[in-house]
Order: structure tokens, then sequence, then C-alpha cells
């Protein structure tokens, strides 16, 4: 069994996070854990923001100076993740989301904004697994065909919407 606690926080201003929304990227955290074969309970943090707030932070933290759709802040060390003495949860660490990005991005992909979304979550889901796309050409394969699984496992595809 897998349960997962996703602390959200909306630090942006161009379109409202609904519960719809909320319960989407619960789904895809749970379902990429659950397919990765983690078991247990698990926290994540997710902030939602705009281009403005995702530049700068990509610049501060990868010296990129341009604004990009997520980040991935993964608190996994050698030894595994930490449990929060609070929760008794294990930390996953922390997803960062350019609703900005989300929206043009779908729109460019000709998908929903949900989609979009859902991808970006099961994506940085993985990274903050240990998954990272950008070491190799394997690695990235692996990876994206993780993502394609699990949004097929839960049946989001490029015309899912709520």
């Amino acid at each position: 069994m897998v349960s997962i606690r996703v602390i959200g926080k909306n630090n942006q201003s161009i379109l409202r996070i609904t519960k719809d929304l909320r319960n989407i990227v619960k789904k895809c955290c749970v379902c990429t854990l659950y397919e990765e074969g983690y078991k247990g309970d698990y926290e994540v943090s997710v902030t939602y923001v705009d281009n403005e707030q995702i530049h700068a932070i990509n610049y501060f933290h990868r010296e990129v100076d341009r604004p990009t759709d997520v980040l991935s802040f993964p608190l996994m060390d050698e030894s595994g993740f930490s449990i929060n003495p609070e929760s008794d949860r294990f930390m996953l660490g922390d997803i960062v989301i350019s609703v900005e990005k989300v929206i043009e991005q779908a729109e460019e992909f000709g998908h929903s904004f949900e989609r979009e979304i859902a991808f970006l979550t099961v994506h940085s889901m993985l990274h903050l697994l240990g998954y990272d796309h950008v070491t190799s050409e394997e690695e990235e394969k692996e990876m994206f065909a993780k993502q394609d699984m699990i949004l097929d496992a839960l049946g989001i595809t490029r015309d899912f919407r709520i």
C-alpha cells in the first residue's frame, strides 16, 4: 500500500488551482510511486508559480537564465529518504510548476492543461525518485517510457480534461 500527502502552495494568480486539479496531481504522485514499487507513506511539496518566479529559481539553482516548466528538488540521498518526524512520512522533495508554462505548452502541443500538468507531475516525481534524462540517451528513453506507462495507467491521454 502506498499513500502520499501533497503539500500544495499556490504562489501565482494566473489560474485558480481547483480541488480537481489538486486531485490529478495527487493521483499522478500515487501512481508513480505504485508503478515504481514503493510502499509506505510519503509526502511531497508542490508549488505553483508563474514564469517570473520559476525563472528566478531556475537561475539561482541551475544558472539557467530562462523560465522552465517544472523543477524538481529531491531530498533522497545515499541512505534513502528522510522521515518527517511530524508526519512520520518519507519526504520526497519539492516540485515547482510554472502554471504559465503549462498553459503555453498545452497549447503548443495541442493537448489539455490537465494533461500537461499530469505529465509534468509524473516527470518531476520520477526525478524525485532518482531518474535523470540529462545524463544519457538510454536513461532519457527509460524515463520517458515510464512517464507514458504511468499516464496510460491513469487513463490520461492527450485529450484528457476534468
